[in-house]
């Protein structure tokens, strides 16, 4: 189940908001409706599901409607329409003092411009939120500590945060919202007032935490590279809607439409696209070490190959085997395993590998690369054509068989 799920969600600022909602629902476009209501559809129909734990990036030009999407969620700005459920509570119903808990305890907000107050100390602007909770001094203190320990600034706890520079201004919003331990943290464009390389750092410094904290993050930016890096699931906005939700691979393999094409027709794919979009299973590849060269060599004649995977129980990955070390275990008579001629230095990566790191895996060796998981379990190959292919950036016209044979 969801943590966060959006339906049908619209906002309409104007005075004839249920006229514009009307035009809105019977499909006329956002100009039709500013000329003939005055009024400017900020937000059209946007619907989409949240997990728990992921980073969900919606990213989009100037006036998509992504920071007032993220301003709906916790009803900073009331919906014009539709829902937003946490947890199953649709938030857009609760009375106020609900409302009030559920963005103190819930939801908590990182803005673009830090919003932090300058007469207070950096540990006590990260315990404002748990002071407007009415936590013991004592304790909030503490636990304010611990999260600017958390975010890199130890040591700085007691200075003014004028005199913070901005990306550590933008630790100290980050520790203000994580002292209060929400459930979901909105980061409303947090990085784009940021100098390049401070704002690189803090990408960075995010995907580690996020490592740590495994927080649901609903992070906002109109820079796809950004959205790419750190999004699990990325949702493209246009015009106040929704063009597509999808992962940064999906996003780039498979655009929606020609919009969402033009955003991602110069991003270096290579460092995007992942072993696990390349890789293929073919169980008919896959032999035991304890089976035989003779199956081995017959599997081999039948698909037209000279290597197989061998795996253990549960798919374990063990190596590869040759067809000429297994002609070579069968001439010395019956009642051999492929135990003894497994090939297992042989190359590998995990599911999440980009294309980039497997250049070299595929230069290096004739062999298909093994895509395995955490717990070394074949997960499938990736063929050395696959990452020539992508990293040239075009398809190549090969046969499966001839393709497995120059690898094999």
């Amino acid at each position: 189940m969801a943590q966060l799920r959006v339906e049908n969600l619209y906002k309409i600022f104007g005075s004839r908001s249920r006229t514009a909602l009307a035009m809105a629902k019977e499909g006329k476009s956002k100009a039709d409706i500013l000329e003939h209501t005055g009024c400017t559809v900020a937000v059209d129909n946007a619907t989409f599901d949240i997990e728990q734990g992921e980073t969900f990036v919606i990213m989009g030009l100037s006036g998509s409607g992504k920071s007032t999407v993220l301003r709906c969620l916790n009803r900073l700005w009331e919906p014009t329409a539709g829902s937003v459920k946490l947890d199953g509570v649709d938030v857009t119903k609760v009375n106020d003092e609900r409302l009030r808990e559920i963005r103190r305890s819930k939801m908590n907000m990182v803005f673009q411009h830090f919003g932090l107050l300058p007469h207070r100390s950096v540990c006590d602007n990260v315990a404002f939120g748990l002071e407007i909770q009415k936590v013991d001094p004592k304790v909030r203190r503490e636990r304010a500590y611990e999260t600017i320990k958390l975010v890199g600034l130890e040591g700085y706890e007691e200075m003014m945060t004028g005199e913070l520079s901005g990306g550590m201004q933008q630790r100290v919003g980050l520790a203000r919202a994580l002292a209060t331990d929400p459930d979901i943290l909105l980061m409303d464009e947090a990085f784009s007032a940021l100098d390049p390389l401070i704002r690189t750092q803090m990408q960075d410094e995010l995907i580690d935490l996020q490592q740590e904290m495994k927080k649901t993050i609903v992070f906002i930016t109109h820079d796809l590279d950004e959205a790419l890096k750190l999004g699990d699931r990325i949702a493209i906005m246009k015009d106040g809607a929704v063009v597509q939700v999808g992962t940064p691979e999906e996003i780039l393999t498979s655009p929606a439409d020609e919009y969402v094409s033009s955003f991602v027709q110069n991003v270096d794919r290579s460092k995007v696209i992942t072993a696990s979009a390349l890789m293929f299973d073919h169980p008919q590849r896959v032999v035991s070490p304890k089976d035989g060269p003779e199956m081995a060599i017959r599997r081999m004649r039948q698909l037209g190959i000279s290597t197989l995977v061998v795996t253990g129980p549960n798919r374990l990955f063990k190596g590869f085997v040759r067809i000429d070390d297994a002609v070579t275990l069968q001439k010395k008579g019956r009642g051999n395993t492929l135990d003894s001629i497994v090939v297992t230095d042989v190359p590998r990566c995990g599911p999440d590998t980009p294309v980039m790191e497997l250049l070299p895996l595929a230069v290096d060796s004739r062999l298909p690369i093994a895509v395995i998981n955490d717990r070394d379990q074949l997960l499938g190959l990736v063929m050395r054509a696959s990452v020539v292919s992508e990293i040239m950036g075009e398809e190549l016209a090969i046969p499966a068989t001839a393709n497995e044979r120059s690898e094999a």
